[in-house]
C-alpha cells in the first residue's frame, strides 16, 4: 500500500508530531497503548475489525533508517491471539511544500505487511480496504490534533485546554474544505 498525505504544519513540527507517542496514540484508531521500550522502539496495543475478524494486538514497532527529518521506515509486528499476526514495515519520507502562505507538508509513505492465521483468510482486498481506511482515519485525525493547536494559539486560546469539541470541529472543518485536494 502507498499513499501521499498532507499535514498543515511545516516539516519540522510534521517530524516532531510523528515521533511524539502521545500525539500518535490519539491518532491512530483502535489504539490502547503506546510506550517506549528499552529497545529505543515502542510497544503497543490495539484493538482493530478487519472484516468479520476483530482481535486485540499486542505489538512492537522500531525506527530504522532515521534521516531527521526527512524520513524513516517503521518496522512492526503484532500479535492478534487466535485471530493471527501482522508484521512489516513502512518507509515514511517528508517533503516540505512551498508556494503558498500556509507552510505544509507532504508524508509519504509505502507500506509492506504479512498476515497470517484467520486474518490471512480474510482476503487481501478486505485488508487493503482496511489498511486504507485506517490509513484515512489516521492522517483526519492527525491533521486535525495538528491544526487545531495552530488554530487555538492564532485565536489566543490556550492550546492546553483543548477539548474534543475543539479537536472535531477542526477536523470537520478541514474535512469540508472546499479548496482541499482529493486524496
Amino acid at each position: 500500500m502507498t499513499g501521499e498525505r498532507t499535514l498543515p504544519v511545516e516539516r519540522a513540527s510534521a517530524w516532531r508530531a510523528l515521533n511524539d507517542p502521545q500525539l500518535l496514540k490519539r491518532a491512530i484508531p483502535g489504539c490502547e497503548s503506546l510506550l517506549a521500550n528499552a529497545a529505543g522502539g515502542y510497544d503497543l496495543v490495539i484493538t482493530a475489525a478487519i472484516g468479520p475478524v476483530r482481535a486485540r494486538f499486542k505489538g512492537s514497532m522500531q525506527l530504522a533508517d532515521v534521516v531527521a527529518p526527512e524520513s524513516y521506515t517503521i518496522r512492526f509486528e503484532g500479535q492478534g491471539g487466535p485471530a493471527g499476526f501482522a508484521r512489516g514495515d513502512a518507509h515514511v519520507s517528508l517533503t516540505e511544500l512551498t508556494g503558498s502562505a500556509a507552510r505544509r507538508t507532504s508524508v509519504r509513505y509505502r507500506v509492506s505487511a504479512q498476515v497470517g492465521g484467520r486474518l490471512a483468510q480474510v482476503g487481501s482486498r478486505l485488508i487493503d480496504a482496511a489498511a486504507g481506511a485506517m490509513a484515512d482515519q489516521f492522517f483526519g485525525s492527525f491533521s486535525a490534533l495538528l491544526a487545531a493547536p495552530a488554530e487555538a494559539a492564532g485565536s489566543g486560546a490556550p492550546v492546553a485546554g483543548l477539548g474534543l469539541r475543539t479537536l472535531l470541529k477542526a477536523f470537520l472543518r478541514r474535512l469540508f474544505r472546499r479548496d482541499r485536494a482529493p486524496p
